[in-house]
C-alpha cells in the first residue's frame, strides 16, 4: 500500500501511485502526453498521406511506357543535381518518410499504452462497437498489415530480393511486370492496398478532430474527404497490379531488352524518340 503523506493540518493524504515524469523540453515534451501524441500522430500521418499520394501519383507514369516511368524513377535519383551528390537528396526524402513512419508508429503504440493504463478493467457490457466504425475498430490490425508490406514492397521492387535475376536496377517498369504478374504477389498487393484505404479513411477523418478541427457542420465534409481520399488511393493503387496480372502491360513488345547491358541508354533513346 501506498504511504499516507502528512500534510500541514495533520491530516493525510495518499501518495501519488506513479512518480512523476520529469517534463522534457519543447518540442520532445510533446510525447509526453495523449494531446501532444495525438498532434504528432496527425501531423505524421498528414505527412504519410501526402507521400502514398505523390508516389501513386508517380507511379501512373507506368501508363506511359517502359521509357517514360524510366525517365520518372531517374529523376527523382537526380534531384539536386550539380550541388549535390547523386542520390543525396532522394536519400534525406527516404530518411525524413522513416522518421515520420517511426514516429508516428511510435505514438500510436504509446498512446495505446496510456489509454489502457487510464482503464485497465474491461467494460461490463463489452465495447460498444455500434458507435465505432469498422475501419476505426481494424486501425489496431491495418497497422501492422501496412508496416509488413511497406517491407515487402521495398525487398520486392527496391532491392529486387525477390525477383533475383530477374530484377533489373533501373528499369521499374520490367520489375514492375515481372513482380505484380504473379499470383501470390498480387494478392499481397490487393489485401495489402484495402488495408491502406482503410486505415487512411480513418486516420484522414480523425486527424482534423486531433487538430482541433471537429463541428457538426463539417463532420459529413470530413468523412467526404477521407472516404474519397482513401477510395482514389485505393482505385489507383490496385490499378498497377491488376494491370500487370491482366496481361495489359507492352513488357513482351517493348523495343528494349531489360537484361541487355545497354538497357538504359535504349530506354533514353526510345524517350527521344517517342518526344
Amino acid at each position: 500500500m501506498a504511504q499516507a503523506l502528512s500534510k500541514p493540518g495533520g491530516t493525510k493524504r495518499p501518495a501519488p501511485l506513479r512518480k512523476p515524469v520529469k517534463a522534457l523540453p519543447f518540442p520532445l515534451s510533446l510525447g509526453q502526453t495523449a494531446i501532444g501524441k495525438k498532434w504528432l500522430m496527425a501531423l505524421t500521418g498528414l505527412g504519410l498521406i501526402g507521400f502514398v499520394v505523390a508516389h501513386m501519383v508517380g507511379n501512373l507514369h507506368v501508363y506511359e511506357g517502359p521509357a517514360v516511368l524510366a525517365e520518372y524513377a531517374e529523376t527523382l535519383r537526380t534531384l539536386g543535381a550539380g550541388l549535390f551528390p547523386r542520390g543525396a537528396i532522394l536519400w534525406v526524402m527516404r530518411l525524413g518518410l522513416i522518421a515520420m513512419f517511426g514516429i508516428h508508429i511510435w505514438a500510436a503504440v504509446t498512446l495505446n499504452a496510456m489509454n489502457v493504463k487510464a482503464s485497465p478493467t474491461s467494460y461490463a457490457g463489452g465495447r460498444d462497437y455500434i458507435a465505432a466504425s469498422f475501419a476505426s475498430r481494424t486501425m489496431r490490425w491495418t497497422g501492422p498489415i501496412i508496416l509488413l508490406y511497406v517491407l515487402f514492397h521495398l525487398a520486392d521492387l527496391t532491392w529486387g530480393w525477390w525477383l533475383g535475376d530477374k530484377f533489373v536496377h533501373g528499369d521499374p517498369y520490367h520489375n514492375l511486370d515481372a513482380s505484380m504478374s504473379r499470383i501470390p504477389v498480387l494478392i499481397i498487393y490487393i489485401v495489402a492496398n484495402v488495408a491502406l484505404a482503410i486505415h487512411i479513411f480513418h486516420g484522414a477523418w480523425s486527424m482534423f478532430q486531433s487538430l482541433g478541427i471537429n463541428n457538426p457542420k463539417y463532420n459529413m465534409a470530413r468523412r467526404g474527404l477521407a472516404a474519397g481520399l482513401a477510395g482514389l488511393i485505393l482505385v489507383g493503387n490496385l490499378s498497377f497490379p491488376i494491370l500487370s496480372a491482366a496481361g495489359l502491360t507492352d513488357e513482351d513488345n517493348r523495343k528494349c531488352d531489360p537484361y541487355a547491358e545497354n538497357v538504359l541508354e535504349c530506354l533514353e533513346e526510345q524517350l527521344v524518340e517517342e518526344h
